[in-house]
């Protein structure tokens, strides 16, 4: 009966983690739908659901509570699922890939290279749509000048030598950025700068949302098909040879993927920093350090983190606060915290 039950164990512990992603996504849910009811044009949920299921023509239905729930508050809410989950997975995988915690989807320089792009499509005076377009390219390209340079490095630590590239492009790109902005026109460049490179889902509509939403989904599925191969490269690349997993190949793949993912986003959001570093924390509290299930729990827990942010961004004050002020105000302490109590959610 001993030897039953521990064959059960497996299949109990499943069944646990299958129910902790219903009861996540459900609270994902509900905080999206709590976040369309609340700001400076309050809606009440009978409201809300009538305009949503088309029946526009009720007594409880008006058509400015009509414009502010679909032209302004529902893309809104679309965006921060997006970003939030975007954010969290990337560093999901990246935290997997480099075996260590206290990496984030910054630590190639995707960030940085996208708020390049941006940052000079906004000092060209470029159009909405090609400023994303340009911070999306300057995020790539500034993973493949990593690339390069650590394939120009043949000596020592792939891995070391990858994240110190990293961490070299991201200083030029960051140094770049301020000489932008010092030329920039401080009277209507340098304040759209500023904003951006702090981060932010305001004036956000469906045509800034679809392109970006198929990038990440074709960043996530091969991510998703290759989740137990990528559980195995996190015991190391000898391991994973033993077990007849390609490591480098492997690896290209989960740094083009994540970088797509991240890349996009930023191009929409601005760089919004700590998400990527602090939810999938939490998400391994919660259930494991299991790839095949990290995944789609930090991808939930950042959505909903990412929710509650921008929530909180447009309502607590009179002046929209920045999403990367409430995210370090949020995710610094919490990090200490964790590094205070010393719990060990890296396995």
């Amino acid at each position: 009966m001993g030897e039953r039950a521990r064959a059960l164990t497996p299949r109990r512990a499943h069944v646990a983690r299958a129910g902790t992603g219903v009861w996540l996504a459900l609270a994902v849910a509900a905080g999206a739908f709590a976040a369309l009811l609340i700001g400076p044009f309050p809606l009440g949920p009978v409201e809300a659901l009538s305009i949503l299921t088309g029946r526009l023509g009720d007594d409880a239905t008006t058509p400015q509570a009509e414009t502010v729930l679909l032209a302004i508050r529902l893309p809104r809410v679309a965006a921060a699922l997006l970003v939030g989950a975007a954010l969290a997975a990337a560093g999901a995988c990246y935290q997997t890939l480099f075996r260590n915690p206290l990496v984030s989807p910054d630590i190639l320089g995707v960030s940085a290279g996208a708020g390049l792009g941006a940052v000079l499509g906004i000092f060209l005076s470029l159009p909405v749509a090609a400023i994303q377009l340009m911070g999306f390219a300057g995020g790539l390209g500034a993973v493949a000048l990593v690339g390069f340079v650590a394939s120009a490095v043949r000596t020592g630590d792939r891995i070391l030598i990858l994240v110190l590239a990293g961490v070299v492009v991201g200083a030029l790109t960051g140094a770049a950025t301020s000489l932008l902005k010092v030329l920039a026109d401080p009277y209507d460049q340098l304040p759209a700068i500023t904003f951006w490179l702090l981060g932010s889902l305001a004036g956000v509509t469906p045509a800034d949302i679809l392109p970006a939403a198929p990038v990440v989904l074709i960043g996530l599925v091969p991510l998703v098909l290759l989740r137990w191969r990528i559980n195995v490269l996190s015991l190391g690349d000898e391991e994973a040879r033993a077990l007849g997993v390609e490591a480098a190949r492997l690896r290209l793949v989960v740094i083009v993927c994540a970088t797509l993912i991240t890349a996009s986003v930023v191009a929409v959001a601005g760089v919004v920093g700590w998400v990527g570093l602090v939810i999938p924390h939490i998400a391994r509290m919660i259930v494991g350090p299991g790839f095949g299930t990290l995944l789609p729990a930090a991808a939930l827990l950042g959505a909903g983190y990412m929710i509650a942010v921008d929530t909180l961004a447009r309502t607590i004050s009179a002046v929209e606060v920045p999403l990367g002020i409430l995210t370090a105000v949020v995710g610094a302490p919490f990090f200490l915290w964790l590094l205070a109590r010393g719990r060990r959610a890296w396995a």
